[in-house]
């Protein structure tokens, strides 16, 4: 009898334990509903997303994933502007990838002194390196430096949690915490808190725009991404 009991109570353990983990691609589990969880892509279709340019992308789904290569824009962005979320997203790279995670991107026109959109938000690095410096995954561009290189190698996928607490942003890329910073300790112009200059001519990022777009870079290498869900704070 009390093997029976144990068997059932067994089965009935694996059978949530696989209702869990079955839970397909782009779609919400039962839990990050209850939580509040909001589903940015479905997987099918681009509803809700747009070039930096506000045109349609040029690169429809693929494989089930936005890839912002030849998206026909600097970026492709979700239509609505975020403030304070936790964002988390699965990604995959090709080799030699060079791409980005945008964040409180505004305003979409390009920036007049550096020519480029993407230099009107926070940018995660996405890179196919194996180093951990201003420019490699994990990194906020050119701010922050990732504390270790956690990615996995070209074509596995990559789990990235973003997190953007008023002036507190976090990241952490397949469980592990990389980064942190503190935007009002960027509080001059052109310049990190220890005095060295970053490329961001004449920003200080403390008082940059604290509400933006979302955006998935296109800078000249196939990237996928998927599972793109947020939560608001």
């Amino acid at each position: 009898m009390k093997s029976f009991i144990w068997l059932a109570l067994c089965t009935v353990a694996l059978s949530q334990v696989c209702s869990a983990s079955n839970t397909g691609d782009n779609q919400l589990t039962s839990e990050e509903q209850r939580q509040g969880w909001k589903l940015l892509f479905d997987g099918k279709s681009l509803d809700g997303w747009t070039t930096s340019d506000l045109k349609p992308s040029k690169q429809p789904v693929e494989d089930n994933s936005i890839n912002p290569h030849e998206c026909g824009g600097y970026m492709m962005i979700h239509e609505r502007r975020w403030e304070n979320f936790i964002f988390s997203l699965d990604f995959k790279i090709s080799k030699g990838c060079n791409s980005g995670i945008f964040l409180r991107t505004f305003p979409l026109k390009p920036n007049t002194r550096q020519g480029s959109v993407g230099y009107n938000g926070l940018e995660i690095a996405v890179d196919d390196t194996a180093t951990a410096g201003y420019h490699d995954t994990g990194a906020l561009y050119d701010l922050v430096k990732p504390t270790r290189n956690a990615m996995k190698p070209a074509g596995e996928w990559n789990h990235a949690v973003i997190t953007a607490d008023h002036n507190k942003i976090t990241i952490e890329l397949n469980g592990q915490q990389v980064t942190q910073m503190d935007l009002d300790k960027f509080d001059k112009p052109s310049m990190r808190p220890d005095g060295t200059k970053h490329k961001f001519t004449g920003v200080a990022w403390r008082d940059h725009a604290r509400s933006g777009y979302l955006g998935l870079q296109d800078h000249g290498s196939d990237c996928w991404y998927k599972n793109i869900k947020l939560k608001e704070l």
